[in-house]
């Protein structure tokens, strides 16, 4: 907001709310929001995981595009123009549902990150690394470690900077993105024109229900993400204005981001072929071929000349975007519980802004921990198999975002009721409808996740999981449940531990002043 803006505050804001509010500097303006977000939303780690899926993925991510996607930009748009105060969707939790919802809400939304970053992002990263410059061989356990360390804390110490220097994390990640896929887009109709494509035809795109399951969650997991900036709201220039022009260009560009390279990886690769961590390196790889290299008779690619310098640059631009989506996601999250930390619903100690920084920096610590932990239990417990690890950490990861938006959603038809006459620089139409469209399909794609196919046949043939039966639905159920319970009542414990600061005499202010820091 602007010097000397008049922000209403809830009459009950702490004392250590105002206090820590004042450290925060203003660095984000429009460009930056809208790079932050093409990064926050635009991840190249689950592409693999969508193409698997066939042909049909393609219309499930067009036919999500319209119901979900638009409408969730929409609900975004009204709420962060609105309620521009740092940390975002905890604010807008908690001020629909009150505090406690706002603390379990919140622990779900920031526990994710450090475990995305620890594990799907951390072993993406190191598998373009293994294809490209280690001539596809498995890095050993030490030179493993190595890597996902140094990948983890790179991204850490990003977050822990002050955003004017942070933020050229994300701004290098959009342009990665831009120039990996658009090169990689153009290298599908040279290859398909030398090589042909393989072809499917137009029944392959027809949906199933089966289909919509399987991808839904994953989908949505790709789609969300619009709210990430407003976790940084007072860092902002102008929120009100800046919030909706980003997020509605961003919506566009990342429709075509997703779509392009995943009906690149139909054309190029067989289905059979395609796996959910390897899949787009694999494409690029073998589509990268055209500019010197090879493909063997049994599918391997191999890469020479301008072909081979090519393919690492892509694998460099890869890798920094990967990177860049876990950035920008702990940038995002450590702020929104740092935020809930001194406002009373986390232990007061995790909700300090460094003086020095502007930035969370106790939390970023604390997500760093938890990502390196995160990464060493995972590849001891899945014995080293990169492959099963992305898997494992990738449901866990979609299933605790999934969830936490069951509170950020239903927030607009509510703060709509609950707060009619607050200044709206921009208004959603139908909030109700699309409120509750949303929760709705959120709500889905969560019983989903817990039980694949519950409705028609719970763990029955094309529901289960790969690599799971139909008697092992109960074991499953509890590995994705319990987690998730888990989590809940460790964001009930955060609100016990945030009471202190809650009852603190507050100074009971129901306006103050905001000024440039």
């Amino acid at each position: 907001m602007a010097a000397g803006q008049i922000t209403s505050e809830p009459a009950d804001t702490p004392a250590a709310a105002l206090a820590e509010r004042q450290k925060l500097r203003k660095h984000f303006g429009r460009f930056d929001i809208l790079f932050f977000l093409l990064c926050t939303i635009v991840g190249v780690d689950t592409i693999g995981t969508v193409a698997s899926k066939g042909a049909e993925a393609f219309t499930w991510l067009i036919v999500l595009a319209a119901v979900f996607f638009v409408p969730s930009a929409l609900l975004t748009a009204e709420l962060g123009a609105a309620f521009p105060d740092e940390g975002g969707p905890y604010i807008w939790t908690s001020r629909a549902f009150g505090r406690l919802a706002g603390a379990v809400n919140n622990f779900l939304y920031w526990i994710t990150n450090p475990v995305w970053l620890g594990g799907t992002l951390s072993v993406s990263a190191a598998t373009a690394y293994t294809t490209f410059f280690n001539d596809g061989k498995n890095l050993s356990t030490t030179a493993f470690y190595a890597f996902t360390l140094v990948f983890v804390w790179v991204g850490v110490l990003a977050a822990i900077l002050s955003f004017d220097v942070g933020k050229w994390i994300p701004t290098v990640g959009a342009w990665s993105r831009f120039i990996l896929l658009g090169l990689f887009t153009v290298t599908v109709v040279v290859y398909g024109i030398q090589h042909g494509l393989h072809g499917f035809g137009v029944g392959d795109f027809s949906p199933t229900y089966a289909g919509f399951v399987g991808l839904v969650p994953v989908l949505m997991f790709n789609y969300v993400g619009f709210e990430l900036p407003n976790t940084a709201g007072d860092e902002m220039t102008d929120a009100q204005k800046d919030v909706p022009f980003a997020i509605f260009r961003s919506a566009g560009l990342a429709v075509l981001l997703y779509a392009l390279p995943i009906l690149g990886i139909l054309l190029v690769l067989p289905v059979k072929a395609i796996t959910g961590l390897g899949g787009f390196v694999d494409a690029i790889r073998q589509v990268f071929t055209v500019y010197g290299g090879h493909v063997a008779a049994d599918g391997t690619a191999t890469l020479s000349g301008a072909g081979r310098l090519l393919g690492d640059l892509a694998a460099i631009m890869f890798i920094l975007t990967v990177l860049s989506s876990g950035v920008t996601w702990i940038m995002g999250s450590d702020r929104a519980l740092a935020v809930s930390g001194y406002d009373g619903a986390a232990p007061r100690f995790l909700g300090v802004i460094s003086s020095r920084f502007g930035t969370p920096v106790r939390v970023n610590i604390l997500s760093g921990a938890v990502s390196t932990t995160v990464l060493i239990l995972a590849h001891q417990l899945t014995g080293g198999s990169a492959g099963k690890l992305f898997g494992a950490v990738l449901g866990l990861a979609v299933s605790t975002t999934l969830v936490s938006y069951l509170g950020i959603f239903p927030a607009l038809a509510v703060l709509r009721r609950k707060a009619p006459d607050f200044p709206r620089p921009y208004r959603a139409p139908i909030p109700r409808t699309i409120s509750t469209v949303l929760t709705l399909l959120i709500l889905f794609a969560s019983v989903q996740l817990v039980a694949p196919g519950l409705g028609d046949q719970w763990f029955g043939s094309g529901y289960a999981p790969a690599g799971w039966s139909y008697g092992e639905r109960w074991r499953y159920l509890l590995t994705e449940a319990v987690p998730l319970v888990a989590f809940m009542l460790l964001g009930v414990l955060f609100w016990v531990l945030g009471r202190p600061t809650r009852t603190a005499p507050a100074g009971a202010l129901t306006t103050v002043k905001t000024r440039h820091v």
